[in-house]
């Protein structure tokens, strides 16, 4: 059975408590929330107030991927704003076992994401340090964008590391899911699958996670 995050960067903001209400009563685990700073990715979504405001309407997992520069200045930060899981993006990190050991040091989990162009082989050394890794299947920055289907490859590749690390890393994948993808992804090696359009332009939200759920 699959993890499944939905992304809230895809719900209507001007009903957001109701949105956020909706996920907590499905069969979501987790809710995702993108935080761009429109430098390291091309756009600008929410901080520390709208996670507040996430966190006092749910008990659900709170999934945080930050697209931004510098995340080692604001961990504290999401920490107190209610993240569970912080997930730093590898091509933004200098000190890379530094930010997870912050991370981890908080108290919450810590993950790494990959952009599409990054290689799984970075990880190599690091592996062993990281709860999760987020395989962006798109380019980051905005919602609705084709899947990438070489992520599926990457996947595998990640899980064979992983299994030859003997680790109990998480594999996250975010980006033009569908269950047609997602199950190919689950197949491969997939934890979790992170979801927005998918989610939030269905007639049934509740029923599209539910699926997603079920895929294995």
């Amino acid at each position: 059975m699959a993890i499944v995050s939905p992304s809230v960067l895809s719900c209507d903001f001007g009903n957001l408590q109701k949105a956020v209400e909706m996920l907590d009563s499905s069969n979501a685990e987790w809710i995702h929330i993108d935080v761009m700073d429109g430098v390291f990715v091309p756009n600008i979504s929410f901080g520390f107030p709208v996670l507040s405001t996430i966190r006092n309407h749910t008990s659900k997992l709170l999934d945080v991927h930050l697209m931004i520069t510098n995340p080692d200045a604001y961990l504290t930060d999401f920490c107190s704003s209610g993240a569970n899981i912080i997930t730093v993006h590898y091509e933004a990190c200098t000190h890379l076992h530094r930010t997870l050991s912050e991370i981890k040091r908080l108290g919450m989990k810590a993950g790494v994401a990959l952009n599409p162009h990054t290689p799984v082989s970075v990880l190599q050394d690091i592996i062993t340090e990281v709860d999760l890794v987020l395989i962006m299947s798109v380019n980051p920055g905005f919602g609705g964008q084709k899947f990438i289907a070489s992520s599926v490859e990457k996947v595998i590749k990640l899980k064979k590391l992983i299994r030859e690390k003997n680790t109990h890393t998480l594999i996250e994948v975010d980006g033009g899911i569908n269950l047609e993808n997602g199950r190919l992804l689950v197949e491969a090696g997939a934890d979790a699958l992170v979801a927005g359009s998918f989610v939030f332009g269905s007639s049934s939200p509740v029923e599209t996670i539910k699926s997603l759920g079920e895929l294995s």
